[in-house]
């Protein structure tokens, strides 16, 4: 065993600085490349020959990547020291962004992706882990707070250099940016903590938690993104993945409830504001992951939008986000962090009952403001609920109950994602066809449609391709307003479980540690 046992002392001077950043820009990257692929899907799908469902895979692979490698942080930690396995993973995370950029197939991407989310994971425990001890406790709260703000904007900052880099240069460009970042970032965490490693050396792990992990996660994910294009439980190769992920789910419970060291630790959901907290987080986060993949699809493929405006649409959400932030974290001992989170599953509904509207006359303004909406909703989302999923826990288990609720979130965002792209094709299947069918049954109405477009010089063929194209357009869209109206009403049903958890405004220092533990 190697590294200093007594507690470090703070950062000074331009070190704290360098320090900061440096651990900033990990979590940056990392962050930045769970969004910035969103709005490049069509233009990657298109590159690579496959469909856009099959695209959003590119999105998916990263997140459950990233979902089974968080639980790893802290034996990785152990073993490697935290100083080592940042950096490493850094670096990592640099070179599978390189492999990215220059896959010559959506298998090979796929591939890629799956790497850098494994490489991913350590960094945003690890980046909080290293800002903590690099302050004084008094200054612990700026601290995370320059930390929640690279969490913040990278969403915001994602899709629209996402769209800018699709639009004005290639997409592969989304993947080699991180580059020069990963090195600097890099350099100047080793510069600064090279010194400050902790204690590390042998550590069990747990083998068979770790593969059982990888079997029952992997499977589901297989599960939900092939479903769409094999027709679910109509085929033997989906119905396999489903008792595969149900069984390993199983024994994987039975395994860790039964470890003195598992890897996961699953007896913290019998902590009744972790339950409830973490599957308000997670439900919730689906939700919302899903519903931002699935707008700028809608707005390029149906609206006419290009990359970088459908990538501006979501802009808005980091921007109102960061402005309203730091009032709700200094409020978060004051106000009962329920009613906070209430403010934003209100909010969220609010939003998805106005995108539920949406048509295809709707213009830029009115898509643009329920965004606007939705980003003062998202400050009064993470941190409140961060409180209540940390609250009454020992500092012992603060470490694991947050690889645990992020594990989760991670894959209810990759499963969100999935399961909102396969509903939304399912329901503009059915619009298309009822739409055919209205158009069928008054012919009178759409002959003179006809007789126009032939009078302009359209082939019949022609004239009814166009005539589908106007249909598909019309279904997709209305299928999008269902899904969001669906969302709203989930938002609503979230209130449940919130409500159920007991308040935590009488522990204020819970709530300053789970502000920055996300």
């Amino acid at each position: 065993m190697s590294g200093p046992a007594a507690p470090l002392p703070p950062l000074r001077g331009a070190h704290t600085l360098i320090g900061t950043l440096g651990v900033s820009l990990a979590t940056f990257m990392t962050v930045l490349d769970s969004s910035i692929a969103n709005v490049s899907l069509p233009a990657i799908a298109g590159d690579m020959g496959v469909s856009p469902s099959q695209g959003t895979w590119v999105v998916t692979s990263f997140a459950v990547a990233n979902a089974i490698s968080v639980p790893l942080t802290g034996w990785l930690a152990r073993r490697l020291g935290q100083v080592r396995l940042m950096v490493g993973s850094v670096l990592a995370f640099t070179l599978f962004s390189w492999l990215c950029g220059v896959a010559p197939s959506i298998d090979t991407l796929i591939a890629a992706r799956i790497l850098q989310g494994l490489a991913a994971g350590p960094l945003i425990p690890l980046s909080q882990v290293l800002l903590l001890s690099s302050y004084t406790p008094a200054r612990a709260g700026t601290a995370m707070a320059a930390w929640g703000m690279t969490v913040l904007v990278a969403p915001m900052v994602g899709p629209l250099l996402g769209g800018w880099i699709t639009d004005n240069v290639s997409w592969p460009w989304i993947f080699y940016i991180n580059i020069p970042v990963g090195l600097l970032s890099a350099a100047m965490t080793w510069m600064v903590y090279r010194r400050r490693e902790s204690a590390h050396g042998p550590s069990p792990l747990d083998y068979t938690g770790l593969v059982l992990l990888v079997i029952w996660v992997g499977a589901l994910q297989l599960m939900v993104d092939q479903g769409k294009e094999l027709d679910w439980f109509e085929s033997t190769e989906i119905v396999m993945m489903a008792v595969i992920a149900t069984v390993g789910f199983l024994f994987f419970l039975a395994w860790e409830l039964t470890q003195t060291s598992p890897i996961v630790d699953l007896r913290l959901f019998g902590q009744r504001n972790f339950a409830l907290g973490t599957v308000s987080f997670a439900v919730s986060y689906g939700l919302f992951f899903g519903n931002v993949v699935l707008l700028p699809l809608w707005l390029q493929q149906h609206m006419g939008y290009t990359a970088i405006w459908a990538g501006a649409v979501l802009a808005p959400v980091g921007v109102f986000a960061i402005m309203l932030s730091p009032w709700v974290g200094r409020n978060m001992a004051r106000i009962d962090p329920r009613l906070l989170t209430t403010v934003s599953f209100f909010g969220y509904a609010i939003v998805l009952w106005l995108r539920s509207n949406f048509t295809t006359d709707s213009d830029l303004f009115a898509i643009l403001m329920p965004t606007v909406l939705q980003g003062m909703a998202t400050a009064f989302y993470f941190i409140p609920l961060q409180a209540i999923i940390y609250s009454g826990l020992p500092p012992a288990r603060l470490p694991a109950a947050g690889g645990l609720s992020t594990f989760v979130r991670f894959v209810a965002g990759a499963v969100g994602t999935s399961v909102f792209t396969t509903l939304w094709e399912r329901r503009a299947a059915m619009h298309h066809a009822h739409l055919t069918e209205q158009m069928s049954a008054q012919p009178a109405n759409v002959q003179p449609v006809f007789e126009t477009l032939q009078g302009a010089g359209f082939l019949p063929d022609q004239s009814l391709g166009m005539v589908n194209r106007v249909i598909e357009q019309q279904a997709f869209t209305m299928a999008v307003a269902d899904v969001f109206y669906l969302s709203g009403w989930l938002y609503l049903l979230l209130l449940l479980p919130l409500w159920c958890s007991a308040s935590t405004t009488r522990r204020p220092a819970a709530a300053g540690r789970a502000s920055g533990s996300h």
